[in-house]
């Protein structure tokens, strides 16, 4: 019997939504936004979509460190950062309100106009004396490889562009934020909110958009459109057996969380 009863609990609290209300809120885009979501030679797009992990740093639930050293340097901190925010709130993906965003294609060109200049390895050489340092097989550093491009075009999501999105949880959300590489701005305004109703394991259809690493586990995806972009893809389309939260005419997979709960589950 005491078995029974521990089986019982185990069902009870599965079936317990983590959230009691969501907020439908619009994000209204003040300036051009781009992120760089996909690379074509020298053309950089922004997909018409904005990321959860994007939105949880710009509300200000989570912060990076200013600098990062040693082994932490040069990898992602998304467990370490938005993992801790699982049982206070969620956000998911934005995408357009109107269903199809439009963009705007501007040319950058950071080329030095100093009188002399030469393309080297993916960087722009403006030392013309350095030229002789390399024919002697010296590699000063304004030869050697940069990161970053400094010609090509870019793919922004135009201003006066509205996305939507769900957020779980009575976190703080400003009036304003900073998004994309750019910083720019955007304003946020809650449009309702909604208590959330835990619906049983069955088959169901989602119009919202979901990162793939924050699924809950055992989901039965049944099909899907993929979003391939950085860091995690996303997915709309959505049509998986499982269990469910309703909040209004939205029903998403329950349980959902950022990476997945990772630190939780020792990922």
């Amino acid at each position: 019997m005491p078995a029974q009863l521990n089986l019982l609990d185990k069902a009870e609290s599965a079936t317990t939504p983590r959230f009691n209300t969501a907020k439908l809120v619009e994000l209204w885009c003040a300036e051009p936004v781009f992120f760089a979501s996909r690379e074509l030679s020298d053309t950089y797009y922004t997909e018409g979509a904005i990321g959860n992990y994007a939105l949880a740093y710009a509300f200000g639930w989570a912060r990076s460190p200013y600098r990062l050293t040693s082994s932490e340097a040069g990898r992602p901190r998304y467990i370490e950062d938005l993992t801790p925010l699982n049982h206070e709130c969620y956000v998911l993906p934005a995408w357009s309100a109107n269903g199809s965003p439009t963009f705007r294609f501007e040319r950058f060109n950071a080329l030095s106009d100093a009188y002399w200049y030469a393309m080297t390895n993916n960087r722009v050489a403006t030392a013309r004396e350095d030229v002789l340092r390399v024919r002697r097989g010296d590699k000063p550093n304004t030869f050697r490889p940069s990161n970053y491009p400094q010609t090509g075009r870019l793919r922004l999501i135009e201003r006066n562009n509205r996305f939507h999105t769900l957020v779980f949880g009575n976190h703080d959300i400003p009036e304003y934020i900073r998004l994309g590489k750019f910083m720019s701005k955007v304003r946020v305004q809650i449009l309702e909110e909604m208590p959330i109703t835990n619906l049983p394991a069955a088959e169901y259809s989602s119009q919202a958009y979901f990162s793939t690493a924050d699924l809950p586990s055992g989901i039965n995806l049944l099909s899907f459109d993929l979003i391939s972009i950085p860091p995690t893809p996303l997915v709309k389309n959505l049509r998986f057996h499982a269990e469910a939260w309703q909040a209004g005419n939205f029903i998403v997979p329950a349980n959902l969380q950022f990476c997945g709960g990772g630190v939780q589950s020792g990922v």
